[in-house]
């Protein structure tokens, strides 16, 4: 942002007018792309004044701006991806990673040791889950998964039985839930930390995936939660061609992620980056159009005789607990759902392989819709006992709505529904 920027500007405007100033860069009007892996220092003091300042803090002599190091460490276009997801998520500063995994389990391997507990919503993204009860709990980590995050008894079950497996380090949050779109309550989870903190134990960072609604439709920082990630691969990238996960929150939170990541070196590339800011552009305008499909389609499949349900914010029951929760906590539905169909995995299979329009990919966000099978794609790695006992059976579809004409969605629809 230029120096003269005005303050408190919307959200739509701070995805362009945000972590760029033209007269860094000779006046270009859009950042350049800097494609450098080490960069060249003026003197060998400045130098060690760099690294001094990049591994210990210390200021620079004289209040001059720090330099460069290597890419890996931090890059001119990491730093303006970093200032625009800050800005938009409302947090002091950000972390982007390679991928939405690479920044969770960042977060996870930043945050929670052997002998730790971890209460996490379900279900939940397969890569997360997986590495969660396949994978973390090899090295004495604890999940405990609960249900139902906007009823505060069945929460407060689930953190005493955590409690009795090791201290709760962490409440991962993911709401809307992946693939069924279920509702959580942020503020209540950031209540049972603070009712932990309470009993002299550590208080538990509150970290919540905003991926299905983005920064647009949900604010997890102003809910009370420590951390925010998405997975920008999504919306915030939005045309299905790059990869990228973004963690915000208090500069003392993301300061040791941003420390694991230089040893991990699963930074996002300078390449990718510049493309997030292309995105980040046009997210507010992608957002408004695909929730405004998503919710023709998600009343247009409701009605047809051949689809069983359809898990969709819009239909949140009024008056009941979850509605209240979605009308405090979120600024929109979002574009994507899931939907059961009458039968099976065979009519599942039947119906979208006639599928001629809609595309059948895992994934989510982009300006093409996607439909997927969650329980033979994104979640085959989860048992199907665990997988059904969170509503993911073989009836099952997730279904992310892009900005196609909503009547060509529906007739493509209504042709391959023929099939079951």
């Amino acid at each position: 942002m230029t120096k003269d920027a005005p303050k408190n500007l919307h959200l739509d405007t701070l995805t362009i007018a945000t972590g760029y100033d033209p007269a860094t860069a000779l006046g270009a009007a859009k950042p350049p792309l800097y494609l450098s892996s080490t960069f060249v220092y003026p003197n060998s003091q400045y130098a060690k004044d760099t690294h001094a300042n990049f591994f210990e803090g210390a200021p620079m002599p004289g209040g001059e701006r720090p330099g460069y190091i290597y890419a890996r460490l931090s890059n001119p276009n990491l730093d303006m991806v970093e200032a625009r997801l800050a800005a938009l998520d409302g947090g002091e500063t950000a972390a982007v990673f390679a991928s939405g995994m690479a920044a969770m389990t960042s977060i996870l391997q930043a945050f929670v040791r052997p002998g730790d507990s971890v209460l996490y919503g379900r279900p939940l993204y397969g890569g997360v889950d997986w590495f969660l009860n396949s994978h973390f709990c090899q090295f004495g980590v604890h999940p405990v998964g609960y249900t139902d995050g906007v009823d505060a008894n069945h929460m407060r079950a689930c953190v005493a039985e955590a409690q009795k497996l090791g201290p709760v380090a962490m409440i991962l949050v993911e709401t809307p839930a992946n693939p069924t779109a279920v509702i959580s309550d942020i503020r209540l989870a950031a209540t049972l930390a603070d009712e932990i903190a309470a009993t002299g134990a550590k208080r538990p960072l509150v970290v919540v995936d905003n991926t299905f609604l983005g920064p647009f439709l949900q604010s997890p920082l102003a809910e009370g939660a420590d951390l925010c990630m998405t997975a920008l691969t999504k919306y915030c990238g939005g045309h299905s061609d790059l990869l990228a996960g973004g963690v915000t929150g208090r500069n003392a939170l993301i300061a040791p992620l941003k420390t694991l990541r230089t040893m991990l070196g699963n930074y996002s590339d300078p390449h990718t980056c510049w493309m997030l800011m292309r995105s980040f552009e046009t997210l507010h305008l992608r957002t408004e159009r695909a929730a405004a499909n998503a919710k023709i389609l998600a009343e247009w499949l409701r009605a047809h005789p051949k689809v069983a349900s359809v898990t969709y914010f819009g239909f949140l029951p009024e008056g009941g607990p979850a509605r209240e929760v979605f009308e405090r906590q979120c600024r929109g539905a979002g574009s994507t759902f899931s939907f059961r169909i009458k039968g099976g995995e065979a009519e599942a299979f039947r119906m979208l392989d006639r599928l001629k329009l809609l595309k059948l990919a895992v994934s989510l966000g982009g300006a093409e819709t996607l439909i997927c099978h969650p329980a033979s794609t994104t979640h085959y790695q989860i048992e199907r006992a665990r997988r059904e006992a969170v509503g993911i059976d073989d009836a099952t579809l997730r279904l992310s709505i892009g900005l196609e004409h909503p009547d060509d969605l529906i007739n493509d629809f209504a042709q391959a529904l023929e099939a079951i």
